[in-house]
This record gives C-alpha cells, structure tokens and sequence, in this order.
C-alpha cells in the first residue's frame, strides 16, 4: 500500500452528492478572491483572501495540477490561470480531483457556471441535477399564479421540473432558519401566505420567498415528490443566521417526515457537525456530510472529517464539496477529504482501533457507496 494512499481511498471514483457547476469564463484577481470565501462583501484593500486556509490550501495543493511548483505566490498562480483559460483549468482540476459522479445542485446563479451537461462534458464524469425547492416556487410566481392555484401550480411544476433529478434541496436556513414549525400547514393556510407574498412580490418586484408558511408547504411537498431531500446547515454566506441554523432545530420535521422514509440529507453541518452526528445516529432517515467545512478549514480539514466519524453509523455519511465557481473548490474538497480519511483511518489501524480492511471498507462507503445507495445511482462504473 502506498504510504500516501493506504485503504485506496485514493482511487476511489467519489460522488460529490452536493456541489455546483464550475465557472465558465476566466476571472480577475477581484473576482477570484471573492469566489473563496463565503462573505459577499468585497475584499478589503489591505489584505488577501490568499491568506487564509482555503487559499494556502489552492496554492499547495491546486498549483502542481496547473504546472507549477506547490506554494507560488499569488501573482503567479492566478497568471498562469490565466495563462491557461478556463476551459483548460477546469478540465485540470476536474479531472484531477478523481470524482467518478457529480450531483449538481442548479438553483444558485446558475447562468454563471456549468450546468450538470457541460460538467460532464468537462470532467468526463456522469453529472446529475439535484433541484432547489425555492427556486422552482419563485418561477412559478414569475410566470404567473394566484394565490388560490399556487400550491397546485408548484407542485406540478416541482414534478415536471424534477423529472430527471435525483434529489431536491431546500435553503429555508437562509430563507427563515431551521426554527419554523414543523408540521405541514394548511391549505388555506398556504392560499393566504401565498396571496401575501405575490401581493410583496408586485410591491417590490422581487420575487424571493421566505414566508415560514410556504417554506414549510414547499419542504412537504417536496418530501410527497418522493426525492432525497437535502437541507443547507450550519455555515454559509452572512444571509444564513448561523445560530438558528443548528441541525438539532429540526428534530420535529424529522420525526414528522420519519414514517415518509425520504432521506433527509444535511450538508455541510459546520460547527454543528456532532449534532448532525449525533442525529443521523437515532433517526433512520437522516444523514450528513462536511461539505464545505472541508474546503475552508484547509490545514485543519483533518480534524473536521475526524470529528464526523465520531457518532453517527458510518453508512449514515456522505463526501461532498459544495464547490461552487472556481474548480479549484472542486478539486480541493475531493483532495482534502482523501487526504484527511487517509490521516484518520490510518491513525485508527496504527492504534489498533481498527483493521485495515474494517478502514478501506469505511472510506469506500463514505467517499461513494452511501451515495449511490441514497440517490439509487447503481454500481459505479
């Protein structure tokens, strides 16, 4: 076994149960920086969001795939992006990152990056869509409802829309938090938020939804599509208020949702990644990754995917990056995790803790086997 790769979780074809598509089009320096952080404001000019874990981590780790030495300055790497084309970047790192499956979540700035075909155009992978609840809801208001047949409307369109989707997503922790009441609401419950919201839509001309009734309506109805049902947790962007965005806040909805036996996916979890552990331990129909936490703790990822496996059954976690934009994300959230279930696992088995076929069995699971059971994608390839 290499020293580098022991239990092959180098070789395993991962699927990315939760990502985006990559950016299609070369960036500046101003547009990059602001791609690898999750604050949307603008970079202050004193300093460089180089310098932080995410960007030690691109320039070690994503250098060499572009042709340079680990560790350039920041200068050189972005002019040799450049120097490259996007295309030409993308196709590295994609490739690079050994992910066999994308899962691609399409509702967020959408015309900005890859969608699921052009991914697996580029990647030379399969890419499948998962559909963002709140996305589909807000088309419908924008082509034209009333109050009385929006609940029939999205429906239908969640259906048609979701056709070929392997699972749905929701962002209510941005759009309200997870601290809503659970239960499915009413009809007329629903016919009057919806006549609020198209009344707020037609004041503001901004169609955004956000009302705790639709959004729970929205969530149940997706939960009745039948889909795996994904739900963004913990940190994000300064639109999610991280403290009511703790997993534990939708124990109700779970045990609700329970007798469906819909998956509940929660992503990304961080900080609150032991009490989604600790969740998908109890429920059956609940599940987790560290998406995103990965990326952005670099150097310290180790810890985070160690910390993951602490609790919850091990057929109970998935891999994923939730890269979005630059494939760098993409590259560095497969990169990472390896790298960091290399360094746990083989801690274990020095120890004696575990067997090294107990450890190569656990990261073939987690790295891709458990997706492909929750999202019924077969064997791989």
């Amino acid at each position: 076994m290499s020293t580098e790769s022991p239990y092959a979780i180098g070789e395993i074809p991962l699927v990315d149960h939760h990502v985006h598509g990559a950016t299609a089009h070369d960036l500046s320096r101003t547009e990059f920086e602001e791609l690898i952080t999750e604050s949307n404001r603008p970079v202050p000019g004193w300093m460089t969001q180089f310098d932080s874990q995410v960007g030690f981590a691109i320039l070690r780790h994503c250098a060499p795939v572009l042709g340079l030495d680990p560790h350039p300055d920041p200068e050189t790497y972005l002019a040799r992006r450049t120097e490259l084309g996007a295309e030409e970047v993308n196709r590295r790192l994609l490739a690079a990152s050994g992910i066999g499956h994308f899962l691609v979540e399409t509702g967020y700035r959408g015309d900005e990056i890859l969608d699921p075909a052009r991914m697996a155009a580029v990647a030379g992978r399969p890419a499948d869509e998962v559909v963002r609840l709140e996305a589909v809801a807000e088309r419908v208001v924008t082509e034209g409802t009333d109050a009385a047949g929006f609940a029939a409307r999205f429906e239908a369109a969640l259906w048609e829309r979701s056709r070929a989707a392997r699972g749905l997503k929701t962002i209510v922790a941005y759009r309200h938090g997870l601290d809503l009441d659970p239960a499915r609401p009413a009809p007329a419950e629903v016919t009057q938020a919806a006549g609020r919201w198209l009344r707020e839509a037609e004041r503001t001309g901004t169609v955004r939804v956000d009302d705790p009734v639709l959004l729970r309506h929205l969530i149940w109805t997706g939960i009745d599509r039948g889909l795996p049902l994904q739900f963004h947790i913990g940190y994000g962007d300064p639109d999610v208020d991280l403290h009511r965005s703790d997993p534990l806040l939708l124990r109700g909805l779970i045990e609700l949702a329970e007798p469906s036996g819909v998956p509940l996916l929660l992503l990304h979890c961080y900080p609150f990644h032991r009490n989604a552990g600790f969740l998908a331990q109890v429920y059956p129909n609940v599940y987790f990754d560290v998406g995103l936490g990965v990326n952005y703790t670099g150097a310290r990822s180790v810890a985070v995917v160690a910390e993951s496996l602490e609790l919850a059954p091990f057929a109970k976690i998935l891999f994923s990056s939730d890269a979005w934009g630059p494939a760098e994300l993409h590259h560095l959230g497969a990169l990472l995790w390896r790298r960091a279930m290399t360094r746990v696992l083989a801690g274990f088995v020095a120890d004696g803790e575990w067997s090294e076929k107990q450890a190569a069995r656990v990261a073939a699971m987690v790295g891709a086997e458990n997706a492909r059971r929750v999202y019924g994608l077969g064997e791989s390839a």
